[in-house]
């Protein structure tokens, strides 16, 4: 488990799409909007992304990561995570199973599903 921000990782080096979630847990954490976006595929990417100052991203578990396999877009894997949160007032759990592809040796974060 992530208790801290890991050091920013560019978007070229990321090997793996695990390698790409733990970045972007540390991309919120250091609420670095543009490197999130940056990493989202551009099929599903926000024209923005406006993160809140309240909410501190704490945590980063790993559940699953699935092996790469090769689909119809090209390499995907998916990770399972769980990410705590907290604010002034609550504390918080986001559990979440994303979808990564890898593109021209970039891998994006394309969706995730929310437990």
């Amino acid at each position: 488990m992530v208790r801290a921000p890991e050091p920013p990782i560019a978007h070229a080096d990321v090997e793996t799409a695990e390698q790409l979630m733990r970045s972007r847990f540390a991309a919120y954490a250091r609420r670095d909007a543009g490197y999130v976006l940056e990493t989202w595929h551009p099929s599903t990417r926000p024209d923005s992304l406006d993160l809140d100052e309240d909410l501190q991203w704490v945590a980063l578990q790993i559940v699953e990561a699935s092996p790469t396999h090769s689909g119809p877009d090209g390499e995907q894997a998916t990770v399972h995570f769980r990410a705590s949160w907290r604010s002034r007032t609550e504390r918080g759990l986001l559990e979440e199973r994303s979808t990564f592809v890898r593109e021209g040796g970039l891998w994006f974060y394309v969706d995730g599903e929310v437990s």
